[in-house]
């Protein structure tokens, strides 16, 4: 879950996104066209669209598939669509701030489905800015471990790019930056020849909710279904639980 960096949370993503490739490969597709729509369809002068290209191959959505996205979002073929940025604020159940972000042609069809998956799971939509002040935006770089790659080697080479924090995950090392030094950071790791697999700006909980293994598979449902949406992107949630907890809430 964005935004979320427990080890059962990211577990459970995976397996969900394993489930729903189709729909995956369709959002990762959306992002493509419009970051080329954005800032122009060059990756080497768009550092978002770069990191939405990198994001999809690792994601093994097809080149061709990606190419036609960069061409649809800059113009240079036809039939693509006018999508709108929409945050959308919300509560689940046990009072756990919810942040939606869609890419939509069709306001009204994205504002119904996010109600409707909030309502149907014991979660409510907000007023804007009801739970935005709960979540910064933040620069999250996602490296998988590997030989030869330890904290300290990610330390050394993103040093000069001013990180926040270097976290040690199940698999892996998560790296935090200020939004404007994400695109420092990545590069730094480029030059260091460490591979990564996903460099983006994301909102990142400042004050979260602790939950039970309950509450955990509660809230789980509500991302499920919000993220079934065609129109939503990423969903970020504050809630925290215990590696403890998050087992027991995925049966493990």
């Amino acid at each position: 879950m964005s935004g979320h960096s427990k080890w059962a949370t990211t577990k459970h993503k995976k397996a969900a996104i394993d489930a729903k490739r189709g729909k995956l490969f369709a959002k990762l597709i959306k992002n493509i066209e419009v970051a080329a729509r954005t800032g122009g369809g060059d990756p080497a002068a768009n550092p978002t669209l770069f990191d939405a290209i990198l994001k999809a191959k690792k994601s093994s959505v097809p080149n061709d598939n990606i190419d036609r996205a960069v061409k649809r979002g800059s113009g240079a073929e036809g039939g693509g669509a006018d999508y709108q940025s929409i945050i959308y604020e919300g509560y689940g159940p046990g009072g756990v701030a919810v942040l939606v972000e869609a890419l939509t042609d069709n306001r009204n069809r994205a504002s119904s489905d996010i109600r409707l998956a909030l309502s149907r799971n014991g979660g409510s939509l907000a007023d804007p800015g009801s739970v935005s002040y709960m979540f910064s935006r933040k620069g999250v770089i996602e490296v998988a471990a590997g030989a030869g790659v330890d904290e300290d080697a990610i330390l050394d080479a993103v040093l000069d790019a001013d990180p926040e924090e270097v976290a040690v995950q199940e698999g892996g090392f998560e790296i935090i930056t200020a939004p404007e030094n994400l695109v420092a950071a990545r590069q730094a790791l480029q030059a260091a020849g460490i591979d990564y697999d996903s460099a983006e700006v994301q909102f990142v909980p400042s004050v979260e909710v602790a939950l039970d293994a309950e509450g955990v598979k509660k809230i789980m449902r509500v991302v499920d279904a919000l993220e079934d949406s065609d129109d939503v992107q990423n969903v970020y949630t504050n809630f925290d639980a215990s590696d403890e907890v998050m087992a027991q809430a995925m049966g493990e």
